[in-house]
């Protein structure tokens, strides 16, 4: 009880315990702890003489305890009172500290945004460097097969502008020659094929294709049938042949008979033939025919070319084009092939001459040709493309792979050329030649197996605008170059056998580079 009591009266004196004013106590405040202080220590005295006076040894020894411990709290909260300016400071201060860092949490530091800007920079910088390392990667492992591989040695852009230029040639002489016949009128030479699409599989017997549109003579027209037997993966026309009335022309110009309605007696003492009686069989213009006097008017030209005269002329044998070579001093020589074709309007699609995969043509049958349409493709993707773009790398690299195979070199360039506008031009580049080699093994992997590959400007909204196609190309149904598969089990398994072997002969390329 007595401890009770002290406690009591020690914490009675903690709340009795005046406030701070200054930074001394003043005069009141000191008698009052004085009086207090006596107060305490007589109250401890009358506690220790009680202590004293108990008469049991157990009981005075609890007591005697108890009131230790009671006096040394006493002692230590009195030494406490008599330090309460220093704790009150150090408690402001302490607040002060607190609100201080309170404020700071809520309120960011002036230059707070700066720095974040600058750890966001830093860790942009970091990401930017991680990615530029993978790209150096795999920049790194595209350059090394792009050395690794043994590519065809090839001066493409050279040959092909001294093709361009003897093409060029041939045909303005040709113009001269044929000035007052009625024979065909030979259009400017379009460049087509591989070699001007810029990629070759081979290192040598390249061939240098043009297509050379023509146009009917003077008192004739062109119309294009269509055939329409069986459904085929291409399209063939025949070249109909038509006179038309030309007295108008007659009356004021003199310089034609007009072939409709002139006696043909005078036609023939008086006027060359039709091509009606050259060039064609019955109405239609024959592909045989006029192969041969193709080769007949390249001989004839031959003499006049600058070329001539450092240079010797071979023809080849072709039975549905104008195909020869031009052997140089130094042994090299050039191979061009000279196809021809009658424009569909004003679009890059063509009826020509250009051999078929049928083993039986009739000579009377034009084939629907796609190679203007095809190289003024590649000449976009060229100018939209990165100046590192490796689609040309990927496409002769397959083509190569596939040289020897039942798989035609159309069917591949249709591949690419689908993957060319469904795949960002950026992701054509060096380092990312091998995921684009395996994208377009997949994408043909894929389309042998369900055995079909759709034609690329049939139906296809994705060909670029700047490529002129018939207006019923867009909407039309797409032509399926797979069909042979599709209508052949045997021929459908065959391919799935080849294209295993393709892949076998992509892996050893890639592996030993040959």
């Amino acid at each position: 009880m007595s401890a009770i009591k002290f406690l009591t009266m020690a914490v009675q004196s903690i709340i009795q315990l005046p406030l701070m004013c200054g930074d001394e106590m003043d005069e009141a405040t000191r008698e009052f702890m004085q009086q207090r202080a006596e107060q305490l220590s007589q109250e401890m005295t009358r506690l220790l003489q009680e202590v004293k006076q108990g008469s049991q040894e157990q009981r005075s020894l609890e007591l005697r305890s108890q009131e230790q411990n009671a006096f040394v709290w006493g002692a230590l909260l009195f030494t406490a009172l008599q330090m309460w300016q220093f704790w009150a400071v150090a408690g402001v201060l302490v607040l002060l500290f607190g609100f201080c860092r309170r404020l700071r949490k809520r309120s960011p530091e002036p230059d707070s945004s700066s720095k974040e800007e600058e750890s966001s920079s830093g860790n942009r910088e970091q990401v930017e460097k991680e990615e530029e390392e993978d790209d150096n990667d795999a920049d790194d492992t595209g350059r090394f097969l792009e050395q690794h591989i043994q590519w065809p040695f090839q001066n493409l852009a050279t040959e092909c502008q001294e093709v361009k230029d003897l093409v060029a040639n041939f045909i303005l002489i040709s113009g001269c020659m044929l000035s007052k016949s009625f024979l065909l009128v030979l259009q400017p030479a379009i460049e087509v094929g591989r070699a001007f699409e810029g990629w070759s599989p081979r290192e040598k017997d390249i061939i240098y294709r043009v297509l050379v549109p023509l146009k009917p003579p003077r008192g004739h027209t062109f119309h294009l049938e269509l055939d329409t037997v069986g459904e085929r993966p291409a399209r063939n026309f025949c070249v109909r042949v038509e006179l038309v009335c030309t007295c108008t022309r007659e009356k004021l110009a003199g310089e034609i008979l007009c072939f409709l309605h002139h006696p043909e007696e005078e036609l023939r003492r008086n006027q060359d033939p039709s091509l009606l009686h050259t060039l064609c069989t019955g109405s239609y213009l024959d592909v045989q025919k006029t192969a041969d006097w193709f080769s007949w008017l390249v001989k004839a030209a031959w003499p006049a070319l600058p070329l001539s005269s450092k240079c010797s002329l071979k023809m080849l044998p072709s039975s549905r084009s104008c195909k020869f070579q031009v052997i140089k001093s130094n042994n090299e020589s050039l191979t061009i092939e000279m196809m021809f074709g009658v424009q569909q309007g004003d679009s890059d699609i063509f009826a020509s001459s250009q051999t078929t995969e049928a083993t039986c043509t009739p000579s009377t049958m034009w084939s629907e040709s796609y190679a203007v349409a095809e190289v003024k493709f590649f000449r976009h993707v060229a100018r939209q493309a990165p100046h590192d773009s490796f689609h040309l790398k990927c496409l002769q690299l397959c083509a190569r792979i596939l040289m020897g195979t039942g798989f035609p070199t159309s069917a591949l360039k249709t591949v690419v050329m689908r993957l060319l506008t469904t795949r960002p031009l950026s992701d054509w580049r060096r380092r990312d030649f091998l995921p684009r080699l395996e994208e377009i093994m997949q994408h043909l992997r894929s389309c042998v197996k369900e055995g079909r590959l759709d034609h690329f400007f049939f139906g296809n909204e994705r060909v670029p605008e700047e490529i002129i196609l018939p207006p019923h190309f867009r909407t039309a149904k797409p032509l399926n170059l797979f069909q042979h598969m599709a209508q052949d089990p045997i021929a459908h398994t065959r391919a799935l056998c080849e294209f295993v072997e393709v892949r076998n002969r992509l892996t050893r390329l890639l592996m030993y580079g040959h």
